[in-house]
């Protein structure tokens, strides 16, 4: 099934969704209408048990450039008007954080701005090696968002967030492997199936375990005694799956799992 948009197409195959920020002749720019449209399909993947993984991508030679310049300078948006765009976009971004499926990013070229933010919402970034990365926010006199301040610290650490965030350089795609932005590194030509065989694996993981994982993993940062209790209740649910069953028997019968990392 696949469904075009004006700035994205959605499509689902065997269990795997792909969202592709589909406006090449301007890189890809997180406009307004895009923003509406990644919302209404982020909604859709949320509901859907069929679907056990999204992976997120860019048409063309880019993954997103960012913010959309021309449309912010001509918006006329005062102080409350911004809050309340920002805060509508963020109820679809916490849904695409918090998705009870494994989310990767496929990123090509630039991402740049919001760009780099929403390869950041990701659990897993597959950057070609022409892949290159900014928060360029500060370079147009705003903050960082998209929910960067999260997590950008979380993989780099404070110190270097706040350097790239102050900063607004880039960061080539070896630079982004060594900082642990990026999960691997691949040719362009090579992205697109890399990121489709990392989400098709996870069709064949406990849909259950998946979602503790992600969630307990939302509250690293809280304290140990209420991450111990979440440990406690996700394993708990985890181990009365028919997966987990499933799994063990494999296991002691010398068969294949049921989930296996795919091999680059």
């Amino acid at each position: 099934m696949t469904r075009s948009y004006e700035r994205i197409v959605f499509d689902v195959q065997d269990g795997v969704a792909t969202l592709t920020l589909s406006h090449p002749e301007k890189r890809n720019v997180f406009d307004p209408v895009m923003r509406v449209e990644m919302g209404e399909v982020v909604r859709q993947v949320q509901a859907d048990p069929a679907i056990r993984a999204l992976v997120l991508t860019g048409a063309g030679t880019h993954f997103c450039s960012g913010g959309d310049l021309g449309n912010i300078a001509a918006s006329g948006l005062d102080n409350g008007g911004w809050r309340r765009r920002l805060t509508s976009l963020h109820d679809w971004l916490k849904d695409l954080m918090l998705l009870d499926k494994p989310v990767v990013a496929a990123v090509d070229g630039a991402a740049y701005g919001a760009g780099f933010s929403l390869a950041l919402a990701a659990d897993f970034i597959i950057a070609s090696t022409r892949a290159r990365f900014a928060m360029s926010f500060i370079r147009v006199g705003v903050v960082p968002d998209c929910a960067a301040f999260y997590t950008l610290p979380r993989i780099v650490g404070v110190q270097r967030a706040r350097e790239l965030m102050l900063s607004g350089r880039e960061v080539s795609a070896e630079e982004a492997l060594r900082l642990g932005i990026a999960t691997e590194l691949v040719a362009p030509e090579a992205l697109q199936a890399r990121a489709q065989a990392i989400a098709r694996s996870f069709v064949g993981a406990s849909p259950v375990a998946l979602s503790l994982i992600k969630r307990s993993l939302a509250l690293a940062a809280s304290d140990l005694p209420s991450l111990l209790e979440q440990e406690a209740n996700a394993q708990a649910l985890a181990m009365g799956t028919p997966e987990h069953r499933e799994a063990v028997r494999c296991f002691l019968e010398k068969r294949p799992a049921p989930f296996q990392w795919p091999q680059a």
